[in-house]
């Protein structure tokens, strides 16, 4: 079978997912396409522009299925190509523009949403990686929908999306790692492991941290994840005020990120935004005990002993008892149903039936 991958976007997590569909759901002859994930307003809307200047042999062949992610503009592709409507057109959303959430003073767009929902309508299956991401785009789309200057049929519209709606999540890598069934950890080293933007809530993680070291707790930290350019204040104030308990700060190569990961006790996510959260699961995987916020994707995923009610107040407090009576953490998560070689089969029930 011959099969175009279509990926708009091409952050981390999208890379990671493309990479391993390839490897893993070999059954498809795959042609790739991607965008790096840049410009974003431009991106959302203007991919299929981009890809007939770059890429219009590539469209212009027959496939037999056409997987794109949510920021593709399906529908806009399907006209320009209208060969393409003749494969089986499948839409996977890593996340949905309706539930994310805006940076302070920026409006919302309503073309981002569009896109959404007419590659959602263009194509025959969506699939999303959490119930909370289709759940609300649901939720998001029928009140954006609601809006509307004129009548639209919004039960029937998302009727057809959900109806038939896949939930399969992004897939880690296998790891022996993850069949060991060890006591935790009894060490103090705290990761974060995050992008580096306001939507990760880092304030409430350092508020913790400098919460715990005013009541003299020892812990050390590592900070890691995507670093851009700009980044929220806050980083530059904690990297001052804890730096004698930083073990590093800032991204690593991939063999230190994984090395640091080994070696770790706790991974923490404070995040106002999540629709599945590879980092907290690659850390799980290592053997690192999740701690994250009882909203978002979060309770589908994480039994509620690895979660705290949302507060900063509340992650001090769990954080403290953790560090300073580690007989009360939880086991090591099972993170075995998450790897391809528990989601290959699905994907392929996905693509190919």
């Amino acid at each position: 079978m011959k099969g175009l991958l279509l990926s708009a976007y091409e952050a981390v997590s999208h890379r990671h997912w493309a990479i391993g569909l390839q490897r893993h759901v070999a059954d498809i002859d795959w042609h790739v396409l991607t965008l790096k994930p840049r410009h974003f307003r431009w991106r959302i809307r203007g991919n299929p522009l981009s890809w007939m200047l770059e890429a219009g042999e590539t469209l212009s062949r027959e496939y037999d299925v056409v997987l794109a992610t949510s920021m593709v503009d399906l529908a806009t592709l399907v006209g320009l190509y209208p060969h393409l409507g003749r494969a089986r057109k499948i839409v996977y959303f890593h996340e949905n523009q309706f539930a994310y959430p805006l940076a302070a003073g920026q409006k919302p767009q309503g073309e981002p949403l569009m896109v959404n929902l007419y590659s959602a309508l263009a194509a025959d299956r969506v699939a999303f990686n959490t119930a909370y991401n289709r759940d609300s785009f649901l939720e998001g789309a029928a009140r954006f929908l609601k809006r509307m200057p004129e009548r639209v049929p919004i039960g029937e519209t998302l009727t057809r999306i959900a109806q038939d709606a896949y939930v399969i999540p992004v897939p880690i890598d296998d790891s022996p790692s993850a069949e060991s069934t060890s006591a935790p950890r009894q060490g103090r080293r705290i990761v974060w492991n995050h992008r580096w933007e306001y939507d990760k809530n880092p304030e409430d993680f350092f508020a913790a941290l400098l919460g715990l070291q005013d009541q003299g707790v020892e812990f050390e930290v590592a900070v890691m994840g995507q670093r851009f350019r700009q980044h929220p204040a806050i980083f530059e104030e904690a990297r001052e005020r804890l730096q004698q308990r930083i073990l590093c700060w800032g991204p690593q190569s991939d063999s230190a990120y994984w090395e640091i990961l080994s070696g770790a006790d706790i991974v923490v996510s404070t995040t106002w935004h999540e629709f599945q959260g590879l980092s907290i699961m690659e850390a799980a995987q290592q053997g690192c005990l999740p701690l994250v916020p009882d909203r978002l994707c979060f309770p589908e995923l994480y039994p509620s002993a690895y979660r705290y009610n949302g507060t900063r107040e509340h992650l001090e407090a769990r954080l403290a008892d953790w560090l300073q009576t580690p007989e009360t953490r939880p086991q090591p998560l099972d993170v075995r149903p998450w790897q391809w070689s528990n989601q290959a089969a699905s994907y392929r029930e996905l693509l190919l039936h």
